[in-house]
């Protein structure tokens, strides 16, 4: 548990009777998902804008990744990163019943993901230090992860640490790539993928039925999602099988296939949670949203796979765009709302939100179709991505740098935010 004191910015956290830890510092360094869902928006704001001008040709940037590589590491290694690490800081104490990291060891985690991003664009001159830099960051996020999980013998948690493995090792082969040492570039983003869209499965499968249900109870509802249960594993065992032949074997018979069935499974599995009837509360119906462009996504990439008339870039950004940005926001605009006191309801302006990250991504995934207006779709995209993440910032960017109020008990981490 974490108190923020209103008048002299002082924490105090605890995990299980009689402990407890008091520590001054700004309220953005009180819990992990403060400084981080901020950085995560903040390099939205900026990433794609600059991904827009050096596609069209004017900007340049004195980076060693090719254009197209720069952009899936910075969505990827940079945005959704800082998102799962914001996530993962806050979510972990109460899995394991510890103390969370804040204070200084926090603030030099957050820097250590900025040096990467300033690294990365500079890389050209930099060269490997920019790899290590950039690596470095998801190796000691590992070991933080690892060293809770272990001394909180969280065992059932114990997959979060080969995702966050399986991540940074993308993002590696992605530097060698820049680095001019194996062509291994496509290889990493597309692992990247990959593991955030089995974490999402993950994670995704636990919190969304649940925060459902704890909605659907309180409107007396009859009709409850079906608990994580033996089809959801089945799901995940089909939908991992699925996205590893994509990843390692993408030219093989049997990518099309695989992915065609975990699509469909992983539809079934998200109609098993009742979304349909959740359309009152936006903090809710848009975690259902997010997780419907997982089945989408990989039901394009199979016809990609199957037919070759459909553009594997429309399912990759269907998985990118869609699920994994909607996702980031599902998460970090209900996570923000309840650890700092506010009532869990998504008002006019996160509604906007929502709305504006769903054009960017329909939008986005449609350019791939309209060829003779790919510029012109990039551009609404972008726009639309820039305000989503760009409003997410002025509206709840003072929420995630100031003290929870007074009239708020404690800043709490619960198992999913």
């Amino acid at each position: 548990m974490q108190t923020v004191s209103h008048t002299a910015n002082t924490v105090r956290t605890g995990a299980g009777p009689g402990r407890a830890r008091t520590s001054i510092g700004p309220a953005v360094l009180s819990v992990g998902f403060r400084p981080f869902f901020l950085l995560a928006a903040a390099w939205a704001v900026v990433a794609v804008p600059l991904w827009l001008l050096l596609f069209g040709g004017g900007a340049a940037l004195p980076t060693a990744f090719d254009p197209v590589l720069w952009h899936g590491h910075e969505m990827l290694f940079g945005f959704v990163q800082a998102a799962v690490a914001g996530f993962l800081l806050t979510a972990i104490p109460n899995w394991t019943g510890r103390l969370p990291l804040q204070g200084w060891r926090l603030a030099l985690l957050a820097l250590l993901f900025v040096a990467g991003r300033l690294t990365v664009t500079c890389s050209q001159e930099l060269g490997a230090v920019a790899a290590v830099i950039d690596v470095a960051f998801p190796a000691v996020l590992f070991v933080a992860v690892a060293r809770e999980i272990v001394a909180g013998r969280n065992w059932r948690n114990a997959p979060v640490l080969a995702a966050i493995a399986l991540f940074g090792t993308a993002n590696g082969l992605t530097h060698l790539d820049a680095l001019g040492l194996a062509a291994t570039g496509p290889l990493g983003l597309r692992l990247g993928v990959a593991t955030i869209i089995a974490m999402i499965g993950l994670v995704g499968g636990r919190v969304i039925p649940s925060f459902t249900r704890n909605w659907l109870v309180k409107r007396e509802s009859a009709a409850l999602p079906v608990p994580f249960g033996r089809v959801d594993v089945a799901v995940m065992a089909t939908t991992v099988a699925a996205l590893a032949a994509w990843v390692f074997a993408s030219g093989s018979a049997a990518v099309g296939p695989l992915l065609a069935i975990a699509a469909v499974l992983n539809f079934v599995r998200l109609a098993r949670w009742q979304g349909h009837r959740t359309g009152a509360e936006p903090l809710v119906w848009v975690l259902h949203l997010g997780y419907l462009w997982v089945p989408v996504g990989i039901a394009l990439l199979a016809a990609a796979a199957l037919t070759g008339a459909i553009p594997e870039s429309s399912g990759l950004h269907a998985l990118t765009s869609g699920a994994m940005a909607t996702m980031v926001l599902a998460i970090s605009t209900r996570a923000t709302l309840g650890h700092t006191g506010r009532t869990l309801h998504a008002g006019p302006a996160t509604m906007l939100i929502y709305v504006l990250a769903t054009v960017a991504a329909v939008v986005r995934v449609g350019a791939g179709f309209w060829t003779e207006h790919y510029l012109s779709a990039l551009t609404v995209a972008g726009f639309a991505w820039t305000g989503a993440f760009g409003l997410f910032l002025l509206v709840y960017g003072p929420m995630l740098l100031t003290p929870r109020p007074m009239a708020a008990a404690c800043d709490q981490a619960p198992s999913a935010p």
